[in-house]
């Protein structure tokens, strides 16, 4: 017969939230901070004329600005306050794990327990500073020079005051960023940076609506090609919560051990491995490598006479570099796949879990403890990256792919479904977690009155 508990989690749904208070004032406050992102979307840098700046970005458009605008939300193309987003602290933290892997010293501040991970998250936070002011710095210089080569006055009064001015601003709007992503991870509902990168995503749906929507009207595109498109979507979705929940759980057991009734009883346990064990890092790799040479080609090439041999090989770079050319499609699931292998051998080392597994007495059934262990490992996760990989490539090529051959406005392209889609299902989960932590707190106070009663 189930238990108490059992039934709990079993009979777990939404009809519970409203007596779960708790997570009521979470959810609202997770609300409210992402309100407070999408204002900060849409106030300028100081020293940046507005009204000049969508035809500015609109000459820049193809390059690896629209990956950077899609991250923020559309905040670079407003040149806001909160212009780089996120990602100066993505790329950090991703330096920081894989210098924690590769350097000796680093490494042995990630065994040191929550120590050793809030030194690294520190370093990880200066990093951000750093970059953050690298890159606004280069930013503000861009949008100077961009400008006069375009002929449009986009800052007020160009010099040093205002590329400094500018850098302190971006900063700000950054770290701003990263603290309201911490709070949103401990008083909100958890994710915090994945659900402000999501929420810069999701804020583009309504435009791409308006845009499908009058293209539609217009007889621009037919019918079996929206049904398509619609159905491509769905597939993708689907295809995409089956994979990252999928796992291939290694049986591991541990030598008999005493119970309290003298019975000797060997514990198990699994060792799980997802199939896609890079994540969204391999696509966002792969497509900042290939629209970089893009962009800076584009920016060279306002300086540059299309008489020239120089300008020549420019015109056919961006040419052949264009998303959804056939040498891009290419190059991109080339980078896929590589950083798939490459990221993967990163966060997962066979030979520490190993060690680690035969340091605790545990062992995987017919395989020796040990070096035997460790190339089991290396070979189940290696058959499993090739099948991650695989899906990823299809995952992200195929919408670029379609956008190229129809010409309809996709705001969620390959690499920002696998965001929209994953945040989604993490913060599902932590809301269920929420549901049945309230489920189980009332079941203890409940006992609590049991028992004094008695």
């Amino acid at each position: 017969m189930a238990s108490r508990t059992d039934s709990i989690a079993s009979n777990l749904s939404l009809a519970n939230f409203s007596k779960a208070t708790e997570l009521k004032k979470r959810i609202w406050f997770t609300i409210g901070a992402l309100i407070v992102f999408r204002f900060l979307s849409f106030v300028p840098l100081p020293g940046v004329n507005p009204l000049v700046l969508e035809t500015l970005y609109d000459q820049a458009r193809g390059g690896i600005l629209d990956l950077f605008n899609t991250f923020s939300g559309g905040s670079l193309e407003r040149m806001s306050l909160i212009a780089l987003g996120v990602m100066p602290y993505i790329t950090a933290s991703i330096v920081v794990q894989l210098a924690s892997s590769l350097h000796p010293t680093l490494a042995a501040l990630k065994k040191e327990g929550s120590a050793g991970r809030q030194k690294l998250n520190q370093y990880t936070r200066y990093g951000t500073v750093f970059l953050c002011a690298i890159q606004g710095w280069f930013l503000a210089a861009g949008l100077e020079s961009f400008a006069a080569q375009n002929g449009l006055q986009a800052v007020v009064a160009p010099g040093y005051m205002f590329r400094i001015g500018a850098v302190i601003s971006l900063v700000g709007g950054t770290m701003f960023l990263l603290w309201l992503g911490e709070q949103i991870t401990s008083r909100g509902i958890g994710n915090g940076v994945s659900l402000i990168i999501m929420a810069g995503i999701v804020a583009q749906f309504p435009s791409f609506v308006t845009s499908f929507g009058s293209q539609y009207a217009s007889g621009t595109i037919g019918t079996g090609l929206v049904i398509g498109f619609i159905a491509m979507i769905i597939g993708l979705i689907l295809v995409i919560c089956f994979v990252e929940r999928a796992q291939r759980r290694l049986l591991i057991q541990y030598p008999k051990r005493a119970t309290q009734r003298g019975m000797m009883q060997a514990d198990r346990s699994h060792l799980p491995l997802k199939l896609n064990t890079a994540g969204v890092i391999p696509p966002i790799f792969a497509s900042s490598l290939l629209l970089l040479p893009l962009t800076i080609s584009q920016f060279a090439g306002n300086s540059v006479t299309t008489e020239s041999t120089t300008g020549n090989i420019i015109q056919q770079l961006n040419f052949y570099l264009a998303p959804g050319q056939p040498l891009y499609l290419a190059l991109y699931a080339a980078g896929i796949i590589f950083f798939c292998f490459f990221y993967t051998a990163v966060v997962f080392n066979p030979e520490e879990t190993a060690e680690n597994l035969k340091r605790n007495g545990g062992f995987i059934p017919g395989i020796r403890p040990g070096k035997r262990t460790e190339e089991y490992l290396d070979y189940v996760l290696s058959r499993i990256t090739v099948v991650g990989a695989i899906y990823l490539t299809l995952v992200c090529v195929i919408p670029e792919y379609v956008i190229r051959q129809t010409g309809i406005p996709l705001f969620l392209g390959g690499t920002s479904l696998l965001i929209v889609v994953n945040v989604t299902v993490d913060t599902i989960s932590q809301v269920q977690s929420h549901l049945l932590a309230h489920q189980y707190g009332d079941l203890i106070k409940k006992a609590k009155l049991k028992g004094r009663g008695r």
